[in-house]
């Protein structure tokens, strides 16, 4: 199976940089080239809690962990070249551990996607070594300014 550039950059971003604003840019771009393919939605979801939770927004967080294993509890435990089903349940965890956060508050981990498929491990480390990371990353949008 061949996969799209713009997912392994995805998963580059995700498991070598933890950078998922950079994570939520490229996905976003196949999500609607694919016809806002709900896979890629919730993919985008996973990365848009943990942005949010390391800046601090339980709240954004708890509601973007939620909505990502909703959206990818269906999908067979091995889709898309990953263990889908090891990630759902590790993002129902998060979001029920932050539906508490007020009363037990714990510190922000990230998560890592188990890739599955030999193909898609040659094809992240490939792309590993040509996408540089993002120094510094960003941490919010940031518009054009206007001349």
């Amino acid at each position: 199976m061949s996969y799209e550039p713009l997912y392994v950059a995805y998963l580059v971003y995700f498991n070598r940089d933890r950078d998922y604003f950079e994570c939520h840019e490229v996905l976003e771009e196949l999500w609607l080239e694919r016809d806002r393919d709900p896979r890629y939605k919730g993919l985008l979801q996973v990365a848009v809690g943990l942005f949010h939770f390391r800046n601090n927004n339980v709240r954004g967080a708890y509601k973007m962990f939620t909505s990502a294993a909703a959206r990818l509890e269906g999908y067979p435990r091995d889709e898309l070249g990953i263990s889908m089903g090891k990630l759902v349940s590790e993002v129902r965890d998060y979001a029920k551990q932050l539906s508490s956060y007020d009363v037990h508050p714990f510190p922000y981990r990230d998560l890592t996607i188990e890739i599955g498929d030999t193909e898609l491990k040659r094809a992240v480390l490939l792309a590993s070594e040509r996408i540089k990371p993002n120094i510094p990353q960003r941490r919010k949008p940031e518009r054009a300014h206007a001349k």
